[in-house]
């Protein structure tokens, strides 16, 4: 597998047009979290949702790879849906597709951004440890 230029990829999803039961279900947007999570080779760590009453729900799934988030406005029909990811395993992209099949979305729109391609050279642990002994 080609190594990319990138440290990860961070997808901004945003879904139009979800069943409003859907987007109030706590238990469905976390199953959502939990099923994309595997799907697109990323490693659930933990999950963490709040149901804000007669609104929508906020869930967000810590990855080994970094992290899924999912913001509800169920009146709206709406869902922001936030992923990103680290390394070349993980599939952000392919996660998204399933979250669009999952909630229901009747329309959608996604960004890619790739992070860290402007960083410079590694820092080697002997570097490190030379700054600290500098600034000591």
């Amino acid at each position: 597998m080609m190594k990319s230029a990138s440290l990860g990829n961070h997808c901004i999803l945003e879904l139009t047009g979800c069943p409003v039961d859907i987007l109030s279900d706590e238990q469905r947007i976390r199953e959502a979290i939990a099923k994309v999570s595997e799907s697109s080779l990323s490693a659930l760590l933990q999950l963490s949702s709040h149901k804000i009453p007669n609104q929508g729900v906020t869930a967000l799934g810590l990855l080994a790879e970094s992290h899924i988030s999912i913001h509800t406005w169920p009146t709206l029909g709406y869902a922001a849906v936030d992923i990103f990811t680290s390394g070349d395993a993980a599939r952000p992209s392919k996660a998204c597709d399933l979250l669009c099949k999952f909630l229901r979305a009747e329309g959608h729109s996604m960004k890619v951004l790739p992070r860290g391609r402007r960083i410079g050279r590694a820092v080697s642990p002997t570097q490190v440890l030379q700054a600290k002994v500098a600034m000591a």
